[in-house]
This record gives structure tokens, sequence and C-alpha cells, in this order.
């Protein structure tokens, strides 16, 4: 298969690449030339901007476009035009952030998310406060370019080698450091994430078979003690955090407070992926990996004086 990958080189894409180079596959990466352009020399690197110059794109043709790094509508429509008499499928990595609530386990055919009035639909805004609705319009210009040849992947929060947003990272750093860990209660806690490694094998042979319309791709849920077994965990409850402010998702990674709207966050239905061939490596292998290749982030997780002062208070209550 000759696969066109819109996106290579750093996370997703950089997966994608290496499973689709191990089957074999004859692989096109378009990138700006910028991140880790020395990996996959054997791959072909064509270099341009999807805001602006999609020239090296220009009279070629591919079996299948896998789409990495589309966010904002009118980019997508240009690439998914340009090369829909180019190619004859077209794989776009959408997120289960295109649902707007989570009250209910969410399936494939629930309700997506609409811009609010004022949010712009021509870019991202710093609070991410589009980033759902702003998938789904990208996911509309692919199937209206690609009808009947579009394969529309929601991922759930990708984790791994070489993840750079540290959104799982912290908690295999923070393990690997020791000591009393706070983690949010209870144990059984649902929580959902997919090795980047398994999202890339099942999206390359989602284009081998040419699968099309929209799958929710993440894991059937985990129980949070899952993720932290083994550490010496206390064990603290959604109303201590939220009345100390602990922040959702970014301060206390994977950690969603179970208020109106988001009670079944950690709880998509992925029956379709799993019964098209997705597949989990053991839980042990994606945290023995991130460990090793990738970095704690920043500004996301809990700092180590902030956690000390929540145990604190936690057992003076």
């Amino acid at each position: 298969m000759r696969l066109l990958v819109l996106g290579g080189t750093k996370f997703l894409g950089r997966a994608i690449v290496a499973a689709a180079l191990a089957r074999r596959h004859e692989t096109t990466i378009f990138t700006r030339g910028q991140t880790n352009p020395e990996l996959f020399p054997e791959a072909e690197h064509l270099v341009g901007d999807r805001t602006g110059d999609l020239s090296a794109l220009d009279g070629r043709r591919w079996d299948a476009v896998v789409d990495t790094s589309g966010f904002v509508p009118h980019v997508v429509r240009r690439s998914a035009a340009l090369l829909s008499p180019a190619s004859e499928h077209y794989t776009f990595v959408s997120s289960i952030s295109v649902y707007p609530e989570f009250s209910q386990p969410v399936h494939e055919e629930s309700p997506v998310a609409e811009l609010a009035d004022g949010q712009p639909a021509d870019e991202l805004m710093p609070d991410y406060a589009n980033y759902g609705a702003l998938k789904a319009l990208c996911e509309r210009e692919v199937v209206e370019a690609f009808a009947g040849r579009a394969l529309l992947v929601r991922a759930g929060l990708i984790v791994g080698p070489h993840d750079p947003t540290g959104r799982f990272t912290y908690w295999p750093h923070r393990l690997a450091r020791g000591g009393e860990t706070l983690a949010p209660g209870p144990p059984e806690r649902p929580v959902q994430f997919v090795d980047v490694r398994d999202l890339a094998e099942w999206i390359v042979g989602g284009a081998e078979q040419r699968l099309t319309g929209a799958f929710n791709v993440t894991s059937e849920p985990y129980a949070f003690a899952d993720v932290v077994a083994g550490a010496d965990v206390t064990w603290v409850d959604d109303a201590f955090l939220l009345e100390r402010e602990v922040g959702e998702w970014m301060e206390l990674p994977l950690w969603i407070a179970s208020t109106p709207g988001q009670e079944r966050f950690h709880e998509v239905d992925t029956t379709k992926a799993h019964a098209a061939g997705l597949r989990h490596r053991p839980l042990a292998d994606t945290i023995e990996a991130t460990l090793a290749d990738a970095r704690t982030v920043d500004g996301v997780g809990l700092a180590a004086e902030r956690e000390a002062e929540l145990l604190r208070d936690w057992h003076a209550r």
C-alpha cells in the first residue's frame, strides 16, 4: 500500500509511520520538516505547510491517507479536497471530545458538539473550549470530500512512548518517585486511554481494510487502581479535590470529577472498534514504555509541594 501520512514525526504520527514501515508499506510523510526530521530515512519526506503550501502533494497518488494533524475545518477541507481524486481512502484522527456531554456512555451515534455563540471556526481557542466542535466540523469536511471512503477515528486519551502532553506520563514518573501518592478515589474509578502503538496498528490496519465510518478508539475501562498498582496510595474523593480547586485532567491527570454531564466520561462505548480488531497490550507494558521514553511535562501533574499539602489536609480532616 502506498500510504501518505499528514504529520508523522512527533507522537501518534510517528507511531503510525513506524507501524506502516514495519508492515512494508511504501510510506510518504508530509510535514513542515521541523520536528524530528531525521526520523524514518527509509520513508519519503515531503515538506510543506497545511495552512498554506500543499504544492508537494500536487500530481501525486496514494492508496490511502492518514491525517493526524487536522484541527481546523478550513485546513482539513483544503487537504481533503486536494487528495480526494488522488487517493482511495482517508483516515481522519478525531477525538472523543466531539461528544459534548457524558451523562451516559457515548457511542458513535451520539450527538456531537457544535460551536457555541462567539466561538471561532477558523482557530483553536487558547483554552481549547472549541476543540471538540472543531474536530466534529473537520469530520464533516472529510466525509464530504471522501463520501463512502472515510474512516473517522475518535480516539481517547493517547498515551505511551514519546507522549509530549504529560497527561498520562505523570503517573509512571510519580510512582517511580515512590512515597505516599495521592490518587482520585474510589480505587475502582474507571479510566480509559489507548497506547499509541496499539492505536497506530489499528489505524494502519483500518487503512488496509478500507474501514469507513466513525469508531470510538480507546480501551475498555481500567480501574484507577490498576494504573497505580503497587504504590503507597491514599485515595481522596471528588468533593475534597473540588473544594481545594485541584485542576481536572492537567493538574491531576486522568481525573474528571463526577459532575453533571461528566459522570460517564471514562465509559465510552468501544464495542465497534474492538469488533474491528482493536487490541491492547498489557497495561504494565504501556507504563514501562512511558517511563522509559516520555518525560514529565512542566505544568502538568501535581507539584510535589502541592501533593504534600493536599495529603496533610486530607489526613487532618
